[in-house]
Parts: C-alpha cells; structure tokens; sequence
C-alpha cells in the first residue's frame, strides 16, 4: 500500500490582512505545517497590495507544492466598496494557484465553521478551539485571520476525504446511461 501525502493551502483573503495556511494530509490524518499572515495595511496603494498579494501566493506554492488551494468565499457586508476590494484580492489569489496548476475550491464562511466545528454560526474562538483539537497545534495566533484560512484548509480536507465527496455531482445523461445500461427501458 502506498502513503499518499499531499499538502493543502487555505486562504482567507483581505485587503488589509490575507490569512494562510497549510496543512499536509498522510494516511487520512492532517497535520500543521505553517499558518501565517500576510500585513497589507502600511500599504496605501490597493494595488501594490494585490501584487503582494499575487508574490506571497506564488512564494507559498513555489515553497511547498500544495496540491490544493482551498479559499473562502467574500461574505457581504453593508460596504459594497469592501465587497469589491475583498472580491480583487481573492481573485488574485485564485488566480495565481490556476497559473501555478493548483486547483481551487471555494468554501463560505458558514461551510468552513459547520465543517470544523458543527454549527455554521460559531465564532473564530470556537473555530481555533476545534483546530487545536483536530491538529493537536499550540497557541492561538495573533491574528484569527491566520487559524481561519487554516479553518478552510481542513475544512476542503474534510470535503474530500467524506464518503459522499463526489456524490450527486452531475455528469450528465449520457454518462448515467453508460453507468446504467440496466436501467434503459426499451
């Protein structure tokens, strides 16, 4: 039998701070490599922060070959102006794992807090709470935005790794007849 390892990369974009963090999963268990943050707020120019952006990106997935990227999705505020900065920054994101052959999986923010801790309304306390469990890692970072791109992280990982991963997703008629040849009725 042989070990498959691959390594996952979680984003929670932002303008101002981008959370990141990587796990690695061998035989069905993940572990901790690194989760950080990225400060963009000494910087005035909103497009020298997607640049950074695009460079940290690139440098994490140079540095540890993800075989994934997982990212949260934008969650809307009143600030539409907000919306649209966080939608840039996250498309840069994407982006960049596309340009490099990362696929990319997008995960709401109330997804990723169902999936690690079973209620889609728990706070970052309560997600960290349940990441130290599941990844048996030490204290909390200074910036929540760093446990929540892990969140993210573990939460495409446990995506994958269920039982249903794959179920009900449409391939099409033609290839449900190929599969089902029994069930034509002639």
């Amino acid at each position: 039998m042989t070990n498959t390892s691959k390594i996952i990369l979680g984003i929670d974009p932002g303008t101002l701070v981008m959370g990141y963090g990587l796990i690695r999963v061998e035989n069905k268990q993940a572990s901790l490599i690194e989760m950080n943050v990225l400060k963009l707020s000494k910087h005035k120019d909103h497009y020298e922060r997607l640049q950074l952006i695009q460079l940290r990106v690139q440098e994490l997935i140079g540095l540890h070959r993800p075989s994934a990227c997982a990212i949260e999705a934008p969650f809307y505020g009143k600030n539409v102006q907000s919306m649209l900065k966080l939608g840039r920054a996250q498309g840069v994101a994407i982006a960049t794992a596309m340009q490099a052959g990362v696929g990319v999986s997008e995960y709401s923010p109330k997804k990723v807090k169902q999936s690690i801790t079973g209620n889609g309304n728990a706070d970052k306390e309560q997600v960290w709470g349940m990441l130290q469990r599941i990844l048996q890692c030490g204290e909390r970072p200074e910036y929540l935005d760093a446990s929540d791109a892990l969140a993210v992280a573990v939460c495409h990982f446990f995506q994958e790794s269920s039982p249903l991963a794959g179920v009900g997703k449409s391939r099409g008629w033609d290839q449900f007849l190929q599969d089902n040849p029994h069930r034509i009725v002639k």
